[in-house]
């Protein structure tokens, strides 16, 4: 797996390392095709992404960002981009954990880039109750899926990510002695992947997100 130097031509620096996994942009949020144009699933796709980045840019406990996906779209040029293998999204977190402990990374938080109102201090109370067992871990609206891990490296972590990540997650800590602590915030828990998604953008009143060109069956979906 290749490794682009963030900053100063090197990778390792101190401090929590943060990978965000993302396809080619795309392919991306496919179940939105029937109502979404290609172009506004791109940007939104693309907005999200942002946002993620931002904030963990933002948080006092996330030293290095690693974005993990098969091309660098319009990323900036100082963002690490390791390769994806291919083999789906376990395949691809294993291989840049991997990657990254090689390096020497200690700590690392996984955050999905679709994640329309995380904020730094998410992210930093997800790194900070990590830190006390070596394990978290938040979960999504329905209580079932993951939406952020925090692992300490190097213990060869298995990623569990599917249907029922929640508790496949908890039994691999435990399979590794770690106690983990459960991580309750707004902005972790809310991922957007269906219609009802979409619209629930324009409810939080989002300026950012009420900018895009977002149409459904000829009709507006957000409010302008």
């Amino acid at each position: 797996m290749r490794c682009e130097p963030r900053r100063r031509g090197t990778l390792l620096m101190a401090g929590c390392w943060a990978l965000v996994p993302i396809k080619a942009r795309a392919d991306c949020k496919c179940r939105l095709a029937e109502r979404l144009s290609a172009e506004a699933r791109l940007g939104l796709v693309r907005l999200m992404l942002n946002r993620v980045l931002a904030e963990l840019a933002a948080s006092r406990t996330v030293g290095h960002i690693a974005v993990v996906s098969p091309e660098r779209d319009t990323l900036a040029a100082d963002i690490v981009v390791l390769d994806d293998p291919g083999g789906g999204l376990t395949a691809a977190l294993d291989a840049a954990r991997l990657a990254l402990v090689a390096q020497g990374a200690h700590e690392l938080v996984v955050l999905p880039a679709d994640l329309p109102f995380v904020t730094a201090a998410d992210i930093d109370t997800l790194v900070e109750s990590g830190r006390r067992t070596g394990f978290a871990l938040a979960g999504d609206l329905a209580g079932t899926g993951t939406n952020a891990l925090y692992i300490a490296p190097p213990a060869p972590f298995r990623f569990q990510f599917g249907p029922g990540s929640r508790f496949r997650h908890l039994g691999e800590a435990a399979r590794l002695g770690q106690h983990p602590e459960i991580v309750r915030a707004a902005g972790l828990e809310f991922d957007l992947d269906v219609a009802d998604d979409v619209l629930s953008l324009a409810v939080r009143g989002d300026a950012s997100y009420r900018s895009l060109p977002l149409h459904a069956d000829g009709g507006l979906w957000l409010p302008q």
